[in-house]
């Protein structure tokens, strides 16, 4: 994901009617994150979104189709800037300082406010379903993606799947976050993946 890029929903970026404008639409985005950061997800509502951004309640529910879907996009927004995907540098080292740089945000308030939004679609909808489809499936084909070029140039020696080396890296990072066991270290990320995926030097 590019740096500053803003990935939506199919729903929110395909509805008919005047574009966007990417100003309005940051705004929306900035204002929804600090707010969830600030006050906690109970109090960022459609009504506190628009005060805060000064963009009316229409416009926001005619670009977001549920307030989940605008909590999410906003998560995502501000992880594309905390958290892009390396564009340079091998496929391992990239994951290696991905991993790193994701170890490091669990511990602050991007943690939180990750948790805080993944529990929010579960509770209202039953399931984190909305969540993958709006955020994590796009990190995680990049990534899935990127171990497999890893395999491809023999940087990366483990020969599993892609799919279920990147779970095993990211699910070890989230688990230990989510249950509150002592967090990973951005060093010990790096150890990780370099275990995981049977890092060969060069």
């Amino acid at each position: 994901m590019a740096k500053g890029r803003i990935e939506t929903g199919g729903d929110a970026a395909t509805r008919r009617g005047r574009p966007r404008s990417s100003e309005t639409t940051n705004a929306i985005l900035q204002s929804a994150y600090a707010l969830m950061a600030s006050t906690g997800l109970a109090a960022t509502s459609i009504d506190a979104v628009a005060r805060h951004s000064g963009v009316s309640k229409m416009t926001i529910y005619k670009w977001w189709p549920s307030r989940e879907a605008l909590l999410i996009d906003a998560f995502l927004n501000h992880a594309s800037l905390m958290l892009p995907l390396p564009t340079s540098g091998t496929p391992a080292d990239r994951l290696k300082s991905h991993a790193a740089a994701y170890a490091k945000a669990l511990q602050g308030e991007f943690g939180k406010v990750q948790l805080a939004v993944i529990s929010e679609c579960i509770s209202n909808t039953g399931s984190a379903e909305i969540f993958y489809e709006r955020y994590l499936s796009y990190r995680r084909t990049a990534l899935v993606e990127l171990i497999a070029a890893g395999q491809q140039d023999r940087s990366i020696g483990a020969t599993g799947a892609p799919e279920d080396l990147y779970d095993a890296i990211y699910g070890s990072l989230f688990y230990r976050y989510i249950f509150g066991i002592k967090p990973i270290s951005p060093a010990q990320a790096r150890t990780l993946v370099d275990t995981l995926l049977m890092i060969r030097s060069r």
